[in-house]
C-alpha cells in the first residue's frame, strides 16, 4: 500500500465522528451502538471511568504498550514500504493488523452504559511547527493506531523529554525516493533516497524564534565515518569519503539519516538533536491534510519535467500539484538547485503558516487528517518515536510566531575545481558568521523583547553621524571571548566592514565580562561607527574625558558575552549581505 492509504481499513473518517458539546464547548466523541465497528485502530470507547486507559501509565496485560515495538510488526511495515531495504531499516516497527484487531475486539467485549452512548474523548491536541502536527486523543486505541503508524530509525539520539532549558536543532530531510503511488513517473525509479532538500532548523533556548538553514544537496564537503544499526541488530561502520556531493550523505553506501545529521554537524559546528524525513507522498499528503499551501507565481508556469502548470498569480496547491511546485528547477530564476532551494523556503513557510492558522488548529478535522498524513508519512530518530515525545516536541514548538522564523540558504560559490559548474563550496566568509550566529542561540528575527530594547536608551545613545569605516581606527583586546576572537574580529572588520586601520592588541590585561569600547569624545563618530556593527548597547560605550591625540585608537575589549565575529552583542543579527533570506511571515511571489 502507498504512503496516502496505509492502514486504512474503511471509508470512515475519525473527525466525522466528533462533535461540539455545547455544554461543555470541547469536541467530544460520539459513537452509536448501531455504527458499525472499523477493524482499523481508530478512536475506540474508552473503559469506564474508574479504568479509562490512559497512554501515560503502564499498561495492563490485556493492552499493547505504546511504546514497544515487535519484531514481526518490523517486517510488516518493512513489507508495506517498498524500496527501503536499500537504507538500513528502521527499528521501530509496526504491529500487524490482527494484533490490533485483536485489542480492538477485547475492548468492545467490556461492560457499556445502558445509554448506548460512548463516553466522551477529549481531544487534547499539539502542532509541530512545519511538517509536523502530533495530534494526541484520550482513546487509547487511536493513540496506539497513531504510535504504530510512525517509522524510526535507531541513531544515537536522546530519548530524554524535550525540555525548554535549551536549544533544539532538527534536520528535516527530503528525500528522492520514488517509492509510492502515482510516483512512478517521476525519472530515477531506483533512487535509493538521497538527501535531496535539507533544512537544519535550529530553535532558541527561549522558544520565541526558530532559524531554518537551508544546505544544498550539490554543496561538495567530506562525509565523516558514520555508525549505523543493522536489521539484525548489529552496527556497522560506514567510512567517509572526501570531497562528496552532500546529499550522498543519505542512502549512498548504506548510510542513514544519522550520517547525514553527522555530516551537518561537521559542517555546522552545531549538534543535531533529531531528525524528520519525508519522502514525495508526505509531501503530497501533508498538503492535502491542511486543505492546501498558497503560493504566488510572478509568470506563468508549464514544466513537463516536474507536471507543473499554473497561470501567474496566487494558487493553492495540494497532493500532485504541490509535490510539483517544490520540485520543479526550470520555472525560476536560474533554473539551478540554489533558486529551487528560495522557492521551497517560500512554500515552507507558507506551510508554517498554514499550520499555525487558526482554520487548521481549530479544526479537529484537519487535526486528525495531520496526525494522520505526518504519523504515515514522515520517518523521525527513536528519540521522538513515539506520539507522547512528538507531543511532548509539539508543545514546546507551537507557540513561534511565523514572523520570527527566518529561512537562510548556506553561502556557498561555484566550485572552482570544475569548468562546468555543477556543485558548489561554502563561502566561509559569509557562513562563518552564520554559524556563529546560530551556535550563539542569536535571533535573526526581531521578536518582542529585542524590539522594545531597540526604543530604549540605547537607540538614543547611538543617535547621531558616525565615521566611514576607513577612518575608524580601534585596538581589539580579547577579555574573555573564545580563544582567537580578537584575530577572527581583526579580519571581519578589515574584510567585511572595510576598516583597515585596526590591530590585533591580543589579550587584555584582564577579562571582563562584558564587551566594552573605549573612546574619547572627539572619537564618538567612530564610536558609533563600531556600536552600530557589532549592536553594542550603550552601556558598553565609555566615553573618556580628553580628546585623543593625532591617530590614536579606540579601546575594544572583547568580554564573556562576545560570541563570535559579525554576532551582535544585544539585537537581531544581520545576516551578512548577499545571503538569501526569506520570512515566513511574507507571501513573496517566485520569479
Amino acid at each position: 500500500m502507498d504512503a496516502q492509504n496505509r492502514g486504512q481499513a474503511d471509508d470512515m473518517d475519525p473527525a466525522d465522528q466528533w462533535v461540539l458539546n455545547p455544554q461543555t464547548g470541547n469536541y467530544e466523541l460520539r459513537l452509536d451502538n448501531s455504527a458499525g465497528q472499523s477493524s482499523t485502530p481508530g478512536p475506540a470507547k474508552p473503559r469506564d471511568s474508574s479504568r479509562r486507559a490512559d497512554p501515560d501509565r503502564p499498561a495492563s496485560r490485556q493492552d499493547a504498550r505504546p511504546g514497544s515495538r515487535s519484531e514481526s510488526r518490523s517486517e510488516s511495515r518493512s513489507a508495506s514500504r517498498s524500496g527501503r531495504s536499500d537504507v538500513p531499516g528502521p527499528r521501530a516497527s509496526r504491529r500487524k493488523g490482527q494484533a490490533a484487531e485483536a485489542t480492538a475486539q477485547g475492548r468492545r467485549k467490556r461492560k457499556q452504559k445502558k445509554s448506548g452512548k460512548k463516553k466522551a474523548l477529549l481531544w487534547t491536541g499539539g502542532t509541530l511547527a512545519f511538517l509536523l502536527v502530533a495530534g494526541s486523543v484520550g482513546g487509547y486505541a487511536y493513540y496506539q493506531h497513531l504510535n504504530n503508524n510512525i517509522t524510526s530509525y535507531d541513531v544515537g539520539t536522546s530519548d530524554k523529554p524535550v525540555t525548554a532549558d535549551k536549544p533544539i536543532n532538527i534536520l528535516i530531510i527530503g528525500t528522492d525516493k520514488r517509492t509510492g503511488k502515482g510516483n512512478e513517473g517521476y525519472g530515477d525509479k531506483g533512487s535509493v533516497g538521497h538527501a535531496d532538500t535539507n533544512f537544519l532548523l535550529h530553535v532558541s533556548k527561549d522558544r520565541t524564534n526558530a532559524t531554518a538553514l537551508s544546505i544544498p544537496r550539490d554543496l561538495i564537503t567530506d562525509i565523516p565515518d558514520c555508525e549505523t544499526k543493522q536489521p539484525d541488530g548489529s552496527t556497522k561502520i560506514i567510512p567517509g569519503t572526501e570531497q562528496q556531493r552532500f546529499n550522498t550523505s543519505l542512502g549512498q553506501d548504506g548510510r542513514d539519516p544519522g550520517c547525514t545529521m553527522k555530516t551537518v554537524q561537521e559542517i555546522t559546528g552545531l549538534k543535531v538533536d533529531h531528525f524528520m524525513m519525508a519522502d514525495f507522498n508526505a509531501v503530497k499528503s501533508l498538503t492535502t491534510a491542511v486543505g492546501g499551501v498558497d503560493i504566488c507565481l510572478a509568470h506563468p508556469v508549464d514544466d513537463p519535467d516536474s507536471h507543473l502548470k499554473l497561470p501567474a498569480g496566487e494558487a493553492n496547491v495540494q497532493g500532485e500539484q504541490a509535490l510539483a511546485f517544490v520540485r520543479t528547477r526550470h520555472s525560476f530564476g536560474n533554473q539551478g538547485d540554489l533558486d529551487r532551494i528560495k522557492v521551497q523556503q517560500q512554500f515552507m513557510a507558507s506551510l508554517a503558516r498554514k499550520i499555525q492558522s487558526k482554520g487548521t488548529l481549530t479544526s479537529p478535522s484537519k487535526m486528525f487528517k495531520l496526525a494522520e498524513a505526518a504519523t504515515k508519512a514522515l520517518a523521525v530518530d527513536s528519540g521522538i518515536g513515539s506520539i507522547t515525545k512528538l507531543t511532548s516536541l509539539a508543545t514546546q514548538l507551537k507557540g513561534i510566531d511565523p514572523k520570527n522564523i527566518s529561512f537562510i540558504t548556506l553561502p556557498v560559490l561555484d566550485n572552482p575545481n570544475e569548468i562546468v559548474h555543477a556543485t558548489v563550496v561554502i563561502n566561509k566568509t559569509q557562513a562563518d558568521p552564520l554559524f556563529s550566529m546560530l551556535q550563539s542561540d542569536t535571533s535573526l528575527t526581531e521578536v518582542k523583547k529585542e524590539a522594545a530594547a531597540k526604543k530604549s536608551q540605547q537607540a538614543k545613545a547611538l543617535k547621531g553621524p558616525k565615521a566611514p569605516a576607513a577612518d575608524v581606527r580601534v585596538d581589539v583586546y580579547n577579555g574573555g571571548g573564545p580563544q582567537g576572537s580578537a584575530q577572527e574580529t581583526l579580519s571581519w572588520l578589515q574584510n567585511d566592514k572595510g576598516a583597515p586601520k585596526t590591530t590585533n592588541k591580543g589579550n587584555a590585561p584582564a577579562n571582563v565580562a562584558k564587551t566594552t569600547l573605549e573612546y574619547a569624545p572627539n572619537q564618538a563618530d567612530m564610536a558609533r561607527t563600531v556600536a552600530s556593527w557589532m549592536g553594542l548597547p550603550a552601556t558598553s560605550l565609555k566615553q573618556g574625558t580628553e580628546d585623543a591625540v593625532g591617530l590614536e585608537a579606540m579601546t575594544l575589549t572583547l568580554g564573556k558575552d562576545f560570541k563570535g565575529a559579525g554576532v551582535p552583542i544585544t539585537g537581531p543579527a544581520k545576516v551578512p549581505d548577499g545571503v538569501q533570506k526569506v520570512e515566513a511571515d511574507k507571501q513573496v511571489c517566485a520569479k
